[in-house]
């Protein structure tokens, strides 16, 4: 398997910067995203989603849906790009969306 932290970093790296910290003796690591100093995502990974590929995957998809949501692209242009298996790449969001908002955690 590839190695998790550069698969991760290799996601987000290109418009976001990416912190990787350890949080327990079980494994677990917190992901940070920010940009221009805004924390724009911050997910905790555990072992298991960390070392099995599918449930990373998983995690780095629901990661990028939660952000283009908070930007206002479209829930459902976004769910069609995930099942059809493309990188995601996102229309521009509606003129009708909200500003995005400042992520709450």
């Amino acid at each position: 398997m590839d190695n998790p932290f550069q698969l991760i970093t290799d996601v987000f790296a290109p418009d976001y910067q990416v912190n990787l910290s350890i949080q327990g003796l079980d494994g677990s690591i917190m992901l940070t995203l920010s940009k221009t100093g805004r924390i724009v995502a911050k997910r905790m990974i555990s072992a298991e989603q960390r070392n099995d590929p599918q449930r990373l995957k998983r995690l780095v998809q629901s990661i990028q849906f939660g952000i283009a949501i908070e930007q206002g692209h479209s829930a459902v242009a976004i769910l069609e790009a995930m099942t059809n298996g493309d990188k995601l790449k996102l229309p521009p969001p509606s003129p009708k969306a909200h500003p995005p908002r400042p992520a709450r955690f």
